[in-house]
């Protein structure tokens, strides 16, 4: 019957540990669970003075990127940063080059509005004295997609796109449009994220209890019953 039972002792030890080691483990995750991750990286031109070049030099400079608008990252550089802005959404263009990697504002989050789309009306009038006909082809209209501006000297340009071209025209109108304010509380930290919650420990089930329970038991009564046959077995100490 002992021996029975010394057997059975490292069958109930490996019950009880493995009752035990098959619990669930405790699981962090985020309060506003998983985040989402993209391949897709932007920047924002937080100041007014970051220029779009053709090239990695400032002599290649082709147009202020509007300000608070986005450009999409395709390789970020030391000085100069690998960018595309717009995209190939008629009548709109993508176009890649390069921005001062010092001057953009990385986000870690896809914007809403990342480009300016914006379409502007040039007015152009013949100018010279009229010879024949009544005047209607005199002042013509013209539709660009409009990039940003530029400047030579003191004076102001539109870059501009419409049937395949990419060229420059006199400013003769103010831009007008609205800023983005996205980036403000996503980078600066107005809005703090919430600390990641950890769940709570998980619970025994009444089953595994009275398993873990029967097993302690089972344990104990052999732990005693072989602790009594090795006192019945002994010999009694001699009397002097």
């Amino acid at each position: 019957m002992i021996a029975a039972m010394k057997r059975f002792l490292p069958f109930a030890a490996a019950l009880l540990l493995g009752l035990l080691f098959t619990l669930p483990p405790t699981v962090t995750v985020r309060a506003d669970g998983p985040v989402s991750e993209t391949h897709e990286r932007y920047a924002v031109a937080a100041r007014e003075d970051v220029w779009f070049y053709s090239a990695e030099n400032d002599e290649s400079g082709l147009f202020l990127i509007p300000y608070t608008y986005y450009v999409k990252v395709l390789r970020e550089g030391t000085l100069f940063t690998a960018v595309q802005y717009l995209d190939d959404v008629a009548p709109y263009r993508a176009v890649t080059g390069f921005c001062k990697t010092e001057l953009l504002t990385f986000v870690d989050f896809v914007p809403e509005r990342p480009y300016l789309r914006r379409e502007i009306t040039v007015t152009y009038s013949i100018a010279g004295e009229k010879q024949l006909g009544g005047g209607a082809f005199d002042e013509l209209e013209r539709r660009f997609v409009y990039y940003g501006t530029s400047y030579a000297g003191t004076a102001r340009y539109f870059y501009v796109y419409a049937d395949g071209i990419f060229d420059y025209v006199p400013a003769t109108q103010d831009i007008f449009y609205e800023y983005n304010t996205d980036y403000l509380t996503q980078v600066s930290g107005g809005t703090e994220e919430p600390p990641p919650a950890e769940e709570p420990a998980p619970t025994l089930s009444a089953v595994q209890i009275v398993a873990i329970c029967a097993a302690c038991l089972a344990v104990l009564a052999i732990a005693a019953l072989v602790l009594r046959g090795r006192s019945s077995h002994t010999a009694p100490a001699e009397e002097f």
